[in-house]
């Protein structure tokens, strides 16, 4: 199961999700998109979020709005980070992620610390939960086989 958010309606047409649990986490760090922007709580347990940018966006063209939306969306599926002010969220793009046969379900690591970046949020902000929390759509995608398609026009786009 998959929970997709909407990202503040000026912002543009953003898609932000998350894995239900750590297990669902594994399929979204395996089959990721090389748009994909991930989010983490820093040094605390909490969902891994993503941000889903177009084709050809970088890291550069998030807006301090939509960043704000996916920081405060992480701080608040983190058990620890939710129940504390002032906490640092990382972020960095998919391909950055590592992963490794000896670390534990939902545990990732980076290939280049250089690419990774980091938003502190002071609180929570309520109203941006809410406004997140009232888009939240369940569903159960086929990651495996939208990224296999993904890589055959991909392929064939050239």
């Amino acid at each position: 199961m998959v929970f997709y958010f909407k990202a503040r309606p000026d912002a543009g047409d953003y898609t932000i999700f998350m894995g239900l649990d750590k297990h669902e986490n594994e399929d979204l760090i395996k089959y990721g998109f090389p748009e994909d922007i991930w989010f983490h709580v820093d040094k605390m347990s909490s969902a891994h979020v993503y941000l889903r940018l177009n084709k050809g966006q970088t890291m550069d063209d998030i807006s301090e709005g939509v960043l704000e939306d996916c920081a405060q969306l992480v701080k608040a599926n983190s058990i620890q980070g939710n129940k504390v002010n002032n906490v640092d969220v990382v972020y960095t793009p998919w391909f950055n992620l590592k992963k490794t046969p000896s670390m534990d379900v939902g545990q990732v690591g980076f290939h280049n610390s250089k690419l990774v970046r980091t938003v502190q949020v002071e609180k929570r902000l309520n109203e941006v939960v809410n406004r997140l929390n009232k888009t939240k759509v369940e569903r159960t995608p086929d990651l495996k086989g939208t990224r296999l398609l993904s890589g055959i026009y991909f392929i064939f786009s050239f």
